[in-house]
């Protein structure tokens, strides 16, 4: 009997055993692959949104058609890219 409850426990823990080894290959491996990966992708959209859009910080870089033509896609991330660009910088910002 005690035996049943034994193997009825061990997946659990082969589980978890695996979760965890899952969880240390990703931190030693992956997750400097994966944080500079979105950081370029954040920087990327900053920088396309600043192509399209500069004309409302004052920077126009496209002729307004193409903005226009391109308004409906950017739309959604209009406002948080806006607070991104207008915040105030600190040096302490550049430290990670």
């Amino acid at each position: 009997m005690a035996k049943k409850a034994e193997d009825a426990k061990n997946p659990k823990k082969q589980s978890e055993v695996a979760k965890a080894a899952k969880g240390l290959f990703y931190g030693m491996a992956l997750h400097g692959m994966v944080t500079y990966a979105l950081r370029l992708r954040m920087h990327m959209e900053n920088l396309f949104m600043l192509i399209t859009m500069g004309d409302m910080l004052g920077i126009p870089v496209l002729p307004p058609y193409y903005s226009l033509r391109l308004l409906p896609y950017a739309v959604p991330s209009l406002k948080t890219w806006k607070q991104t660009l207008l915040r105030d910088r600190d040096i302490t910002d550049s430290l990670y």
